[in-house]
């Protein structure tokens, strides 16, 4: 009888501890609490960054002198999720812009909202749910991030028109949730995407951060899956670019930094192999996650214009009209 106890008392123990790790991997990799104030001058803690820093902080500190529209629209979920409109010009193109994982949007486009807005776009810089303004304490690294762009995007058709011409553009986990919205029978108003520094699965990057942090990830993705499904509701596996991007034709433009030491630039390539439709994929050298731009913004600029133009739309009209 004292053994059956004891293994009792044993397996507990054990279901206990598996039941921690579970909730533990759910906390650290897709929970998010809500803050109302966000830090946009708060960076990684990568050399990278540290190097293009005051870069960033003069971009954020013009990007938040520029007017803007606080809005909203409904998830397919129920969440408010809000964006910020910035307005350069009647009847212009419009770019939906995506922030990457625990980013905020200032951040993360103070480079590529400044640029959008020099080339004649109108934008909508919105917050992922789970960050900013948005509603929700779950990040799921595209599963459901995607069908909130598709809700972005009905909300500018039914603001802006029928005819409006419509530019996905994504950094980080926002790059592969554009890509992933791909995938989702979108509009014919959608004519193109620009993918900066996307990773191919999230399992994939997950897996690759526990390795960078010296967690077996054998050992850790089981705990990191089933905590996804129990505690936040979704199958992280399902966050598969390089399957989306299989089945869709909208063209695609891709930028990497090669000296990325988040995401490795060689997801992008996987990413770009797997295209059904047109994609480029431009390399930028001694150029870290996200920051492309920052290292060699004249030919990022370029490069950006160049993606217009082969899509059917006119960076430089987009210009004269702002």
């Amino acid at each position: 009888m004292v053994w059956l106890y004891v293994g009792i008392g044993v397996a507990t123990l054990i279901i206990a501890v598996l039941f921690a790790l579970t909730l533990a991997s759910y906390v650290i990799a897709f929970y998010q609490r809500h803050h109302k104030t966000e830090d946009h001058y708060r960076l990684p803690d990568s050399k990278h960054f540290q190097r293009d820093r005051d870069k960033m902080y003069a971009l954020i500190r013009e990007m938040e002198v520029v007017p803007y529209e606080r809005v909203y629209t409904k998830s397919f979920d129920g969440l408010r999720l809000s964006a910020r409109y910035y307005h350069v010009a009647d009847g212009a193109p419009l770019q939906i812009q995506v922030p990457g994982y625990r980013g905020t949007s200032v951040r993360d486009f103070c480079g590529g909202n400044k640029l959008a807005r020099k080339c004649g776009f109108n934008t909508l810089l919105i917050d992922l749910r789970a960050h900013g303004q948005s509603q929700g304490h779950t990040i799921t690294f595209g599963v459901r991030e995607k069908l909130d762009v598709v809700s972005w995007i009905d909300y500018a058709i039914d603001r802006f028109g029928k005819d409006v011409e419509i530019f996905l553009v994504g950094v980080s986990m926002g790059a592969s949730t554009v890509l992933l919205a791909s995938a989702e029978n979108l509009p014919q108003n959608v004519k193109g995407i620009i993918a900066d520094s996307p990773y191919a699965r999230a399992s994939d990057i997950i897996a690759d951060t526990c390795a960078k942090s010296r967690l077996d990830p054998r050992f850790m993705m089981p705990f990191v899956k089933l905590g996804a499904r129990i505690f936040g509701g979704f199958d992280v596996t399902k966050a598969d670019v390089p399957q989306a991007v299989s089945r869709t034709h909208i063209p695609i433009l891709i930028i990497h930094g090669e000296e990325d030491d988040i995401v490795p630039c060689k997801m992008s390539e996987q990413i770009q192999n797997a295209c059904n439709g047109y994609a480029q994929r431009l390399t930028f050298p001694d150029a870290g996650h996200g920051l492309s731009y920052m290292q060699d913004n004249a030919r990022y600029e370029q490069a950006i214009k160049d993606f217009i133009l082969r899509c059917g739309g006119s960076a430089e009209e987009g210009a004269s009209r702002a």
